[in-house]
């Protein structure tokens, strides 16, 4: 996984916010290393008079996929970096993390198959234990 990162003119950080966005993106990340190619964190100010001027956009490239980009306003560069980083964290966890985790489970298509396969289906009845019959249940 690659990660680029880039600011214009008014922001100051240099290559120490660089190497901090990199490892902690690095970090983060990880998990999804296998499905990112690369990661674009763009770091600018909006030059307005308000004081959430401060703006981060950052565009992970999935393999074979379209690009998902997340955007975040802030008062200081750490914030907006940070807000950005933990949406694209969320938004990269429902996309890739649920595709192979059915609930918490394997889904039905990673199941081993029966032992007895004619035995799929099969209503046994089974005896209480006073002796009489209990409710039937499918094996």
């Amino acid at each position: 996984m690659q990660i680029q990162v880039n600011t214009d003119h008014n922001i100051h950080g240099g290559e120490g916010l660089a190497t901090y966005v990199t490892t902690d993106l690095e970090s983060s990340l990880s998990r999804f290393s296998g499905w990112l190619t690369r990661v674009e964190v763009h770091l600018s100010e909006d030059g307005g008079s308000k004081p959430e001027d401060k703006k981060c956009v950052i565009e992970a490239r999935p393999g074979g996929k379209q690009p998902v980009a997340v955007t975040h306003h802030a008062t200081t560069v750490d914030d907006a970096y940070a807000g950005a980083a933990h949406k694209l964290g969320r938004v990269l966890d429902s996309r890739y993390s649920r595709a192979h985790d059915h609930k918490g489970s394997d889904s039905i298509r990673h199941m081993p198959p029966p032992e007895d396969p004619e035995q799929v289906g099969v209503i046994e009845t089974s005896l209480d234990a006073e002796g009489g019959d209990a409710e039937p249940r499918a094996i």
